[in-house]
């Protein structure tokens, strides 16, 4: 059994700013149209894949993905240059410029991958698990969903697979209240418990206010530092919130699908603002603005920058060998 993983909240901090100072630069500059792909956002959400991606292991472990993958890649440390180059369509991006937002994958980072397809990163994830056990490694294996995600049949099978054959998956659900504009009380019963289908399929479950930065850093380490230990798969849950529209940059409260006063009332408690006061150090606004000049230089490097390379070689550029 490995020794006991802790997060740092500092590190947690910088690397929860860095992501919405990204995706805030993204807001600001998609409406230049340069980049010619959707975007899904995570303003709001950036707490649970900080966290994940500190005590992620790229060399051992991997990530799987969906259409709202950006805080996901970069909590890995993803390099921003190939991510910007990919929204902007650009042969140096992660996935050669033809993939755009939703399909970002980085193996050096461990983003083996992300699809748009609702649910469809799940058996992905499972799968590439089993392929882990009957290797003989022991790297870990995250999947990143939305609440919505767990209401499909796929979710069940895979929670079903991954503990007849004790694999080292967790399934982290984002709950973040919709699927695109529908409440999740408009689209489950209630008393239907993410947790209890999971535990029904022998799959170990647990919750979390995804809004307190102490309770996400612990019940994350205790996650990484139990599966390290024992090949076993979890669901956990982490309630946020996410702040923008479903696809695009902007505040979409004016549409009326979220009840009045909700979205102020989840930015008012922004769990970054509250951690930049109990650390004590520069405040939130100006850490963000200070990181935010950064990635729009870097931005408009990866803008003017021309293709770094043939798309031809996009294959041996992921894969690392040459393709016929």
């Amino acid at each position: 059994m490995t020794g006991r993983v802790t997060i740092e909240l500092l590190d947690l901090y910088r690397s929860a700013m860095r992501i919405r100072a990204v995706e805030l630069v993204i807001a600001e500059k998609y409406d230049e149209q340069e980049m010619r792909c959707p975007v899904h956002l995570s303003v709001g959400q950036e707490i649970v894949p900080a966290a994940f991606g500190l005590l992620f292991d790229s060399k051992r472990d991997a990530c799987f993905s969906a259409h709202r993958n950006h805080a996901h890649y970069l909590g890995l440390g993803g390099d921003l240059t190939a991510m910007f180059g990919e929204l902007l369509g650009k042969s140096f991006g992660c996935a050669g410029g033809k993939g755009g937002s939703m399909h970002l994958i980085d193996l050096a980072a461990g983003l083996k991958g992300a699809v748009p397809i609702v649910g469809s990163s799940i058996p992905m994830a499972v799968g590439y698990a089993h392929a882990n056990k009957i290797l003989g490694k022991d790297g870990v294996t995250l999947v990143f969903l939305g609440d919505g995600a767990t209401e499909e049949g796929v979710f069940s099978e895979s929670l079903d697979y991954a503990a007849l054959h004790a694999l080292r998956v967790v399934f982290v659900v984002e709950a973040n209240r919709y699927s695109v504009y529908t409440p999740i009380s408009k689209r489950q019963f209630v008393g239907r418990d993410v947790l209890e289908i999971s535990k029904a399929h022998g799959v170990d479950a647990v919750a979390a206010n995804g809004f307190s930065v102490p309770t996400v850093a612990g019940l994350v380490e205790q996650t990484i530092d139990r599966m390290r230990a024992k090949a076993r798969p979890v669901t956990v849950r982490f309630d946020t919130y996410r702040w923008l529209e479903h696809c695009g940059p902007n505040d979409d409260d004016s549409l009326g699908y979220r009840p009045q006063g909700e979205l102020n009332e989840q930015v008012e408690r922004c769990s970054l603002k509250q951690l930049a006061k109990d650390l004590s150090g520069p405040s939130y606004e100006e850490t963000l603005g200070a990181i935010m000049d950064e990635i729009r230089v870097e931005y408009d490097r990866c803008k003017q920058a021309g293709d770094g390379y043939s798309s031809g070689d996009l294959f041996s550029n992921l894969y690392g060998g040459e393709v016929s």
